[in-house]
Order: C-alpha cells, then sequence, then structure tokens
C-alpha cells in the first residue's frame, strides 16, 4: 500500500499540489467546503511533501497564506453581501441552526479576536468570515485579526509537515488517501439519496396532479 501510494505521489505534477494547497484553505470559508475536508489536510500535506523535496517549501507557505487569507476575505464578502439571507439559504440551512449560534455566540464574545482564535478550530475557520459578514464586523477590524490568523495558521500547518517529513510521510500519505476516497463514498452516496429524493418529490407532485 505505502509503494501504491508513494507511486502515485511521485507521478502527479508539482502544480496540482501547488493548487491543491492554494485551494483548499480558499474555499473552506468562501463555500464553506471546511465541513468536508479542513483546510490544514492539505497544508500538513504539502509540507510532508515539501520535506520530501517533491516541492518547493516557498512556494507553498505563499500560497497557504494567500489561500487562507482571499478565501476568508471572500467568505466575509459574502456574509455582509447577502446578511442573514445567507443563513435561511439551502446552503445556510444545511449548515444548521446549532453551527450558526455557536458561530454568533463566539463571534459576539469575542469581537474582532474571534476572526484570529476561529482560524485554529474547523468549524469556526469555515464560519467565522461569513458570521463576521453577516454582524458587519469592520472589515479594518476582520482584515487585521484575517491577515494575521491566516498567516500563522499556514505557516504552522505547512511547517509542521514539513518538519515531520518522512518520518511520518507514508503515515499521513496513506491517511490522506483514505479520507480522500470516503469523502467521495460519502458524496456520492449524498448525491445519491438526493436524486432518489428529487424523483420522489416529482411523482408525489405528478399524483396530486392527476388527482385534481
Amino acid at each position: 500500500m505505502g509503494t501504491l501510494v508513494q507511486d502515485l505521489l511521485d507521478s502527479v505534477p508539482s502544480w496540482v499540489i501547488y493548487l491543491v494547497v492554494f485551494l483548499l484553505p480558499f474555499l473552506e470559508a468562501s463555500v464553506f467546503l471546511g465541513f468536508v475536508i479542513p483546510g490544514e489536510t492539505a497544508l500538513v500535506f504539502g509540507g510532508v511533501l515539501a520535506g520530501q523535496g517533491k516541492v518547493s517549501l516557498s512556494v507553498l507557505l505563499v500560497l497557504a497564506v494567500v489561500g487562507a487569507i482571499t478565501g476568508d476575505a471572500v467568505g466575509y464578502a459574502v456574509g455582509r453581501r447577502y446578511g442573514s439571507g445567507l443563513q435561511s439559504s439551502k446552503l445556510g440551512q444545511r449548515i444548521g441552526d446549532d453551527r450558526w449560534r455557536t458561530t454568533e455566540e463566539f463571534l459576539n464574545r469575542r469581537g474582532g479576536t474571534a476572526v484570529f482564535f476561529g482560524r485554529w478550530t474547523a468549524l469556526l475557520r469555515a464560519m467565522v468570515p461569513g458570521a463576521a459578514g453577516m454582524a458587519r464586523l469592520p472589515y479594518r477590524t476582520f482584515a487585521l485579526y484575517n491577515a494575521l490568523g491566516g498567516t500563522l495558521w499556514a505557516v504552522a500547518c505547512v511547517y509542521g509537515g514539513y518538519l515531520v517529513g518522512d518520518v511520518i510521510g507514508s503515515y499521513l500519505s496513506n491517511i490522506g488517501y483514505l479520507l480522500i476516497g470516503l469523502v467521495v463514498v460519502a458524496l456520492a452516496l449524498h448525491l445519491l439519496q438526493r436524486r432518489r429524493e428529487s424523483k420522489k418529490s416529482r411523482e408525489s407532485a405528478t399524483s396530486d396532479l392527476s388527482v385534481h
């Protein structure tokens, strides 16, 4: 298994790794991808590969920091643009009232620093930027803590993976692929369930029309 994973990693172009390291942190808060795949997964994994000499550490650090900061900025803009409508949207309802309530309480309790401290928890990292925009937190305050938190978090994750390097590299590789496989299966089952529900709804609507 380890050899197979290693062969797959060796065949992946470096630009694909760079793209993933940028995209996962960027999409984590901007489209709430963090509920599916936490952004640090890509950063730690990329750091391990940098420790093995497969990619450039400096390029990874830049992409990770930029992805983290800009992704949260987009999440803030979305929350500010749509306000409470974001929470009542189909996506917002899927997130659930409990998660929104937890995030709002954390934001009210911490104020601007919630943007910094929320960065270190997967749930809050995905939720706080949008909630901060909804709460009309001044952008200057948000931008300051977003830059500080995003930079420190991204550097810590990438360097964490870089420092372990070969020591647990194969372990992280195997676990990473296992997690990705589980995510793919979960998404497939979710889409299948949605399709069945949609079909039942159409059949029910057709039945009601025929009765009338």
